[in-house]
C-alpha cells in the first residue's frame, strides 16, 4: 500500500501553500505528519483526498493491484477505493443512533443508504459483533442513541472511519478534544489495526508525545514542504525541526 505526490502544488491568489517534490505515505507502519500551524497540513490531506483540486503535480494510490492516479477522481470515488479521513471538525449524524451511524459505516460502500444496511451484502451478524464491540470499548453516555457531546461525536466519527475498514485512514487531528483516557483507546485501537495488517494510518498531530509514542515513522512539514523524515528519534533530533517546530 502506498500513496504517493509528486511536484504537488496548491496556491491560492498566487500564495502558494503545498509545494512537495514528493512524498509517500502507507508504507512505512503507522506514520505520522507534524508540522506548525499554518503549514499546509490540513489542505496536504484535503489534496491527497481529491476534497481539494492540486494547482499542479500527480497524485497515485497503489493498493498491491497496480498504481492508480486520484487525480480524475472525486472525493467520494476516492473513499469508495479505499482512502478516507476523517473529520477535523465534528460532523455527526444527528439524525441517526450511534449504533446505526456504525452499521452504516460498516455496509458496503456499493450499496450507499441507509438501507445498505439490510442489503445483505455483508453478513449481518458480522456487522452487529463489530458494531458493539466498538461501542462496548468506549464510555458513551446512551450506547443504544445518539452522540450527545461534542467528544463524543469527534469519538463517532473516528469509529465510522475505523469500522468501514479503508486501505489508507489520514487521521487529522483525531483526538483534539478527547479525554486522555479514550485517546490512548483509540491509539491503541489504531495501533492493533496497523500491527495486524487490516489497514494503513497516517495520524496529523499537534499533539508530539502521541505522535513519538505511537508512530513508526514521522513526516514533518513546514511551510508547504516536506523538510524531514524518518524514525520518531530521528526526528525529535533533526535540527531544522527543532528550529521550526520545538523552538529550541
Amino acid at each position: 500500500m502506498k500513496l504517493e505526490a509528486a511536484n504537488l502544488t496548491k496556491s491560492y491568489h498566487q500564495h502558494e501553500v503545498v509545494n512537495i517534490e514528493k512524498v509517500a505515505f502507507g508504507a512505512k507502519g503507522l506514520e505520522g505528519l507534524i508540522g506548525p500551524n499554518g503549514a499546509g497540513k490540513s489542505t496536504l490531506m484535503g489534496l491527497l483526498t481529491r476534497r481539494i483540486a492540486p494547482t499542479s503535480g500527480q497524485i497515485k494510490l497503489d493498493t498491491g493491484q497496480g498504481a492508480r492516479s486520484l487525480n480524475p477522481l472525486k472525493s467520494h470515488e476516492v473513499a469508495r477505493i479505499g482512502l478516507i479521513k476523517t473529520n477535523q471538525r465534528i460532523q455527526g449524524f444527528d439524525s441517526l443512533t450511534i449504533r446505526d451511524s456504525l452499521r452504516l459505516a460498516a455496509s458496503d460502500p456499493k450499496t450507499e443508504g441507509f438501507m445498505s444496511i439490510f442489503a445483505g451484502e455483508r453478513d449481518a451478524e458480522d456487522i452487529e459483533e463489530r458494531v458493539s464491540r466498538l461501542i462496548e470499548a468506549f464510555p458513551f453516555t446512551d450506547r443504544n442513541g445518539y452522540a450527545r457531546s461534542g467528544g463524543e461525536k469527534k469519538l463517532l466519527d473516528i469509529l465510522r472511519c475505523l469500522i468501514a475498514e479503508p486501505k489508507l485512514l489520514l487521521m487529522d487531528e483525531p483526538t483534539a478534544g478527547l479525554p486522555d483516557d479514550i485517546t490512548r483507546t483509540v491509539m491503541e485501537m489504531v495501533r492493533e489495526k496497523v500491527a495486524g495488517g487490516e489497514m494503513r494510518v497516517v495520524v496529523v498531530e499537534h499533539d508530539l508525545p502521541l505522535i513519538w509514542e505511537y508512530c513508526d515513522y514521522v513526516h514533518f512539514l513546514s511551510e508547504g514542504s516536506i523538510l524531514f523524515e524518518g524514525a520518531p528519534e530521528e526526528v525529535k533530533a533533526n535540527r531544522v525541526v527543532a528550529e521550526k517546530y520545538m523552538g529550541v
